[in-house]
């Protein structure tokens, strides 16, 4: 019998915390019933569904990189590298691994990269289950050590309240520098010295801005609408753009803006 491994990730869209990976060989005489994409399974489900594999799982083992690792190889190459250390920690060694996505970490054994593999695979699909809840965990643990972001509800994605958090405070140590709603705060400390000197809505407010801005300049694909948009982000941010304390930010947006709307029109 061929020993087929599925390998998938948790935690590469995040900008807080480690990124997990996990691989399982499923075991064909002990059926685990309602194996899928974890993404669209509640929690309480992914949890007893995770039980349910260690328990009848040939093999299985998670793995993660650090956001030291992270920021240093990028968040690609640290889930690759999660990826390999997983499938290299099972105690029986795969003649094969299925990878979720379109590239294959270096391995030991042959690979096969699968897109959307977590939703049409079911080794995959244990993978994808085990390495979001050992992260879910991770995240909640770290939560008792950084209490003021939430990391329990987010999970450390940049949702509104994380991102709230985070223009209040200021960046932890396992926020990842690497990303540009953390790493604004580490420009030669220009955002941080201006940051800080302001009252607490205007320096929320102030870093909002700035990160719609960077999402809106990244994500532009037609310039009309990308007029659309930056229109509506002043008209949203009126407040900001007045306030005189905020002016070296207004700044920083409206050349990022300005950048992206000229490489839209040279396309």
């Amino acid at each position: 019998m061929t020993l087929v491994c599925g390998v998938d990730e948790a935690g590469r869209g995040p900008i807080a915390g480690p990124v997990y990976a996990a691989a399982v060989i499923l075991d064909p005489a002990k059926r685990i019933n309602g194996l899928a994409d974890s993404k669209v399974l509640t929690a309480e489900r992914r949890e007893v569904l995770a039980g349910r594999i260690k328990e009848r799982a040939i093999a299985w083992a998670v793995a993660y990189a650090t956001v030291e690792e992270i920021d240093r190889i990028n968040i690609l190459r640290a889930s690759l590298l999660a990826m390999r250390r997983a499938v290299e920690s099972l105690p029986t060694k795969p003649d094969e691994a299925w990878i979720d996505g379109n590239m294959c970490p270096d391995l030991p054994c042959a690979a096969r990269a699968i897109v959307d593999g977590d939703a049409t695979h079911k080794p995959i699909s244990a993978a994808s289950i085990l390495a979001k809840t050992a992260r879910d965990a991770e995240m909640r643990a770290l939560h008792d050590r950084f209490p003021h972001y939430g990391f329990d509800q987010h999970k450390g994605y940049a949702t509104s309240e994380h991102l709230e958090a985070v223009g209040r405070l200021g960046p932890c140590e396992i926020h990842r520098r690497s990303f540009y709603a953390v790493g604004v705060f580490f420009q030669g400390n220009l955002f941080t010295q201006s940051w800080e000197g302001m009252a607490e809505a205007l320096r929320t407010r102030s870093y909002r801005l700035y990160c719609e801005a960077m999402k809106l300049s990244n994500a532009a694909k037609q310039l009309a609408l990308f007029d659309f948009h930056a229109r509506r982000l002043k008209r949203t941010y009126a407040d900001v753009f007045a306030a005189s304390e905020a002016a070296s930010h207004v700044d920083m947006v409206r050349t990022l803006l300005r950048q992206a709307r000229a490489q839209l029109r040279a396309k």
